[in-house]
């Protein structure tokens, strides 16, 4: 198998966690624990989770790279995760979910902006089916749905995307020059110090009180840090060894079907129920943003 598939499977297997992410994680906020808290936790988990594979395989990195990753460290961590976290617990997963698909349309321009990337024909079709799906999908969601929607949690979704998209094209020189896992791992650690920074998380951790959680909270707390956090970052970055950044985000687009499939899981399973977000036209919107993915990501 290519190195260009096992890539494409990566980045799959990333937003497939991503997708239950925006269900399972909203589960736990803010009743449980509160988003900046979250966060906390997570970055801690993945912070030592990291550092536990690169001792095996330390690399030296250059000075002057040092502050490209603490910028990587505070728009793929620290601003992205507490801004996404603020904004799912204000708003409903499938909204959150199809919002995020207007990460590869920023990163589009971007890569154009500072990567000088080349444009093509199918990317700029592909770009524009898939921005018609994502736009239609968030201009006609409902903000008084019963899925708990709201614009201000939208707004930080945005904001969160537009965050992410500045990451992944800073991150990609640094792929072409270390190791993925060293990377990743130095990206996590000034992440860190800017979580820890932000004066909301260390009060809403102790505010925590773990002995009255369910016993499935702390389970989806550790599927958030390993399975949501560890494992998609490690694979993002192992994937843009042979992708660029404007194909690696394309894959956004797979989040609100993944979302779906998980709501209407947790509906059937008697656990949160979302299934109010569920639309025909979303649907329709959907076609859009599949097609978009496939001509983006053809060669």
């Amino acid at each position: 198998m290519s190195k260009n598939v096992l890539s494409h499977i990566a980045l799959f297997t990333v937003n497939l966690l991503y997708g239950a992410n925006y269900v399972i994680a909203k589960g736990v906020m803010p009743k449980y624990v509160g988003p900046n808290g979250f966060i906390l936790m997570r970055v801690v988990g993945a912070v030592l989770l990291f550092w536990s594979v690169l001792i095996f395989r330390l690399e030296k990195v250059a000075r002057k790279d040092l502050i490209t990753l603490a910028l990587c460290g505070l728009f793929g961590v620290g601003v992205n995760q507490l801004l996404f976290f603020n904004g799912l617990m204000r708003t409903s997963p499938l909204n959150a979910s199809l919002i995020m698909t207007a990460t590869p349309i920023i990163v589009f321009v971007l890569s154009l902006l500072i990567l000088k990337e080349k444009s093509s024909k199918n990317k700029l079709i592909g770009i524009g089916l898939g921005a018609i799906g994502s736009i239609s999908l968030i201009m006609l969601s409902d903000n008084n749905s019963g899925g708990g929607s709201s614009s201000l949690g939208d707004l930080f979704i945005i904001l969160n995307a537009l965050s992410y998209s500045i990451y992944l094209v800073l991150v990609k020189p640094l792929m072409m020059k270390y190791k993925p896992v060293t990377v990743i791992t130095w990206v996590f650690t000034f992440g860190l110090i800017y979580v820890l920074i932000w004066p909301f998380s260390s009060s809403e951790f102790l505010a925590v009180k773990w002995s009255s959680m369910p016993v499935d909270i702390p389970w989806r707390i550790i599927f958030v840090v390993v399975g949501v956090t560890f494992l998609p970052y490690l694979l993002t970055v192992v994937a843009m060894k042979n992708v660029s950044p404007s194909v690696a985000s394309s894959y956004i687009y797979f989040q609100p079907m993944i979302a779906g499939v998980f709501i209407y899981l947790s509906y059937l399973f008697g656990l949160e129920d979302y299934t109010s977000d569920f639309s025909l036209w979303k649907i329709g919107s959907a076609i859009f943003i599949f097609m978009g993915v496939y001509l983006v990501s053809k060669k």
